[in-house]
């Protein structure tokens, strides 16, 4: 598996598809977290509530990070498709 950067070069559909795939997967990464926040009564009663608290909070900060990136990378390439028409 390789993994490429998104360099300011790279054509607007790249970076627009990439923006895409980084917001799809940041909600998928939330979609995760809601299940582990679904489970987590039964840790409570189990007395073990803070490995769920650390994965949840991991979890919404990744997908944040995420999403925000993928934003980021189409508003960029929206601007550049604006300034070149």
């Amino acid at each position: 598996m390789t993994v490429k950067s998104i360099s300011p070069s790279a054509n607007s559909e790249e970076r627009r598809e990439t923006g895409l795939s980084l917001i799809v997967v940041g909600f998928m990464v939330w979609c995760f977290d809601a299940f582990v926040f679904f489970f987590m009564p039964a840790g409570l009663r189990l007395g073990e509530q803070r490995p769920f608290f650390l994965l949840v909070g991991t979890a919404l900060i990744f997908g944040a990070g995420l999403i925000c990136t993928g934003v980021y990378l189409r508003k960029n390439r929206s601007s550049a498709v604006a300034k070149s028409q």
